[in-house]
């Protein structure tokens, strides 16, 4: 047996309940169209990109790397730094 689920309303006519379900959808859709940013994929830098935006040698990278200041990703012998994570490494001092 079909059960139908009934529900009414008063006061409004279909069209008018129609208009306002697609005013509230278009502005939710609106609000949400402002506050979205897209996923951006992360950014991976060379060694020497890397000293030449913190203005070190690659000597100063590789004594970095080994005390955990930054975190390199290896992919055979290629090694590759997270932009974020750079941004991320330098840390305020006068707060």
């Amino acid at each position: 047996m079909l059960e139908k689920n009934v529900t009414q309303v008063f006061g409004i006519t279909p069209a008018e309940l129609k208009q306002d379900i697609i005013q509230d959808v278009r502005k939710e859709l609106n609000e949400l169209s402002q506050n979205f940013q897209p996923v951006r994929p992360p950014e991976y830098l060379t060694r020497k990109e890397v000293a030449a935006i913190l203005k070190v040698s690659l000597v100063t990278l590789s004594d970095w790397n080994s005390k955990g200041v930054l975190n390199p990703y290896r992919l055979g012998n290629l090694i590759r730094y997270k932009r974020s994570e750079i941004d991320e490494a330098l840390i305020k001092i006068n707060k």
